[in-house]
């Protein structure tokens, strides 16, 4: 028995929540998010309590159960209050800019890297080396987050690189003489 599943999803005032079939949409001040929904799991709404339940008593239904659930938690949540990650540039030289609809990074290369920044995704950059991203769809905004943390990959000697701002890195003694 799933113990995210069976807990009911709360809608909040000011989220417009329809369940289409196969498809469930959510609607709020920051934007709108689909998510398609497995056959093998049932989606219901009561009230302001979103449902979901097994279709089935097969091991892909309960599979798909909670995680269906944190899904439609994450939708809700992300169209009523948004998402958002803060990441860290750490190294001498080392900055970042935006430029329209993307951002370009000195990270110490022989050349400048730019990234598309995604649709539903803002970035702000303070400092040229604190970076916050915002976006209601929590799975575009953690994928683009990782890809900007994989361009330079925070090292374990000077902790030079791109890191989350909650992450800690483990340092490592240098060369002893």
């Amino acid at each position: 028995m799933s113990r995210i599943g069976k807990n009911p999803v709360t809608v909040p005032a000011g989220v417009d929540l329809k369940i289409d079939g196969g498809v469930v949409r959510a609607k709020g001040k920051l934007g709108e998010l689909t998510l398609p929904v497995d056959k093998d799991v049932a989606v219901s709404r009561e009230g302001d309590k979103v449902w979901v339940k097994p279709a089935g008593e097969h091991k892909r239904a309960r599979v798909l159960w909670g995680t269906t659930r944190a899904h439609i938690a994450n939708m809700i949540r992300g169209v009523s209050q948004g998402y958002q990650k803060e990441l860290e540039i750490t190294g001498v030289g080392y900055r970042a800019q935006v430029q329209g609809k993307n951002i370009q990074f000195q990270l110490g290369f022989s050349h400048d890297v730019t990234l598309p920044i995604p649709e539903g995704v803002t970035v702000a950059i303070d400092k040229n080396t604190q970076i916050v991203a915002k976006g209601a769809d929590r799975n575009k905004l953690g994928q683009f987050c990782a890809e900007i943390r994989a361009l330079k990959p925070p090292e374990p000697y000077k902790g030079k690189g791109i890191k989350y701002k909650t992450e800690t890195i483990l340092r490592k003694e240098g060369k002893k003489k």
